[in-house]
């Protein structure tokens, strides 16, 4: 029996008249993958922000190797061996791989001592990556690297000093299957070199692969702690909402009602961007119908949204909207056309995140709630109270700033703002990204919602399964062009997979 790394016990912490932890526990021992789970605002946030000194808890202790241990800054928490790689990346974008592994630490001296040692740290950049078997080219900017090179220098970050718990924050929210699987490997080196995992994710077909044990908070209260092997999906689920494992909506196949044969509301001809990300792209969204795009990394998922939508310029080709060509040259172009985007990045790109819930949502209809230059506050507040019901959006109230929301609350947010907007087609990059199971199911309910009601969706998940599960029909991307579209029945993964990996065969072909 392994000792004990990590025991907390009655952990709290509260924020004004509200419990974010109340008498959580968990212990974690050495080499062994955690996951922690549960609902967005079910506490995992605060409960990895007290464990990495951002937040002292109310009560509580946490008894770290035997000792208890009083952790008040990050810098505590470093010295103890306990590292984060968030959801969000704390990388700077200009830095190169090196500079950012070094970031916080001593930079070393070079054999003068009257300058830095970038020859030792290129050799110790390159001793960490042997060690973990990894290939990275780190000299290369930050902003340059692509997601899951991002996640992988994060955790070659926390690795570079002894660290024996490492706190994987969402790892897979940006990434491709493919991407995952290299992840995984990873993470099961480090446990056999000894290093603990807590994992924090949503996606519970993750949970179920990687981890040897589960833990379940609702509501920032305990709920059990399982092995993996003696639980499922519906019972993790159930442990986590209090709702019922069985019935429509958990897990059902969306993408089995009928296929839409409305007309066509979106085509796109010979679509080309400027920066050639985006090459000869034709396809078309019908009336009603829920359409998936899926690609590797680099296959241009996010880039053909943008394009469309007016946030990357078009160099080539043709939009239609209706029958009617349209300009789309700038988002304020799109949302006047009835085109709306749900970004992949919420927080930078989706809402203003010191603003309350009342003006994120309203931001982009302005002009409807104002009269001259006052705006009309009494409509506003109807429009927002409104909404935040339909979205069963947790809060305070809607003056409440849109930062101190969970995650899927945030998301929620962003999906009423677009909703306000009235559109006839939704462009939605990764829309589930980083959300709990529940709100998951809320958005893919929400879409499958709004195509039924004769609008368009058009979206990007890295998720197979998701795109299985909601898509009515699809297109496979490779490098900026389209290698295959496929209508949703009877398809499998593996179909798909070999379009990604041998594009332009066996199904059919455009642009």
């Amino acid at each position: 029996m392994k000792l004990t790394l990590l025991h907390v016990e009655g952990l709290n912490k509260a924020f004004g008249p509200h419990y974010a932890l109340y008498e959580v526990g968990l212990d974690i021992v050495p080499g062994e993958v955690h996951a922690l789970i549960g609902e967005n605002g079910a506490g995992k946030s605060t409960f990895i922000k007290i464990l990495t000194g951002v937040y002292t808890p109310d009560a509580g202790q946490i008894i770290w190797n035997g000792k208890e241990e009083h952790i008040t800054s990050p810098g505590d928490a470093r010295k103890l061996g306990i590292n984060v790689v968030h959801q969000d990346r704390n990388l700077v974008p200009s830095f190169t791989g090196v500079e950012n592994l070094y970031l916080g630490l001593p930079y070393p001296r070079n054999r003068y001592k009257l300058g830095i040692g970038w020859k030792q740290m290129q050799e110790r950049a390159q001793e960490l990556m042997t060690e973990l078997g990894l290939q990275l080219d780190l000299n290369k900017p930050a902003a340059r690297m692509s997601p899951p090179e991002k996640t992988l220098l994060e955790i070659m970050r926390a690795m570079m000093l002894e660290c024996r718990l490492l706190i994987l924050d969402e790892p897979t929210a940006s990434l491709t299957d493919q991407e995952t699987e290299s992840l995984f490997t990873l993470i099961r080196k480090l446990a056999q070199r000894g290093t603990a995992i807590l994992y924090v994710s949503h996606r519970m077909d993750e949970i179920t692969r990687i981890s040897d044990r589960v833990t379940v908070l609702r509501n920032g209260q305990f709920v059990a702690t399982t092995a993996t092997g003696q639980t499922n999906r519906e019972l993790l689920i159930r442990q986590m909402s209090s709702a019922p494992s069985e019935g429509p909506g958990l897990g059902e196949r969306q993408s089995s009602r009928a296929l839409s044969s409305g007309k066509n509301l979106l085509e796109v001809e010979s679509l080309a961007s400027a920066d050639g990300k985006v090459k000869e792209v034709s396809l078309k969204v019908r009336e009603g119908e829920v359409v998936g795009i899926f690609g590797l990394a680099g296959a241009g998922r996010t880039e053909l949204l943008e394009t469309i939508y007016g946030l990357r310029k078009q160099s080539a080709g043709k939009i239609s909207l209706h029958g009617q060509e349209i300009r789309t040259d700038s988002p304020r172009q799109s949302l006047d056309q009835g085109i709306v985007l749900i970004p992949e990045e919420r927080k930078r790109d989706g809402l203003v995140m010191n603003l309350p819930i009342r003006e994120n949502m309203t931001l982009s209809i302005l002009d409807r709630l104002s009269s001259g230059w006052r705006m009309r506050a009494g409509a506003e507040r109807q429009e927002v109270d409104g909404w935040m019901t339909a979205m069963k959006v947790k809060a305070s109230g809607m003056e409440q700033p849109v930062r101190e929301l969970s995650g899927g609350n945030q998301q929620k947010v962003v999906f009423a703002k677009a909703l306000l907007t009235k559109p006839a087609l939704f462009l939605c990059d990764e829309p589930t990204q980083a959300v709990d199971v529940m709100t998951r199911e809320e958005i893919h309910r929400l879409l499958i919602e709004q195509a039924r009601e004769g609008r368009g969706v058009l979206f990007v998940s890295s998720d197979l399964q998701e795109v299985l599960e909601l898509s009515d029909r699809l297109y496979v991307l490779h490098e900026g062009r389209i290698a295959g579209e496929l209508d949703n029945a009877g398809l499998t993964p593996e179909q798909i997979l070999a379009i990604c990996y041998n594009p332009y065969k066996g199904s059919e072909q455009h642009g």
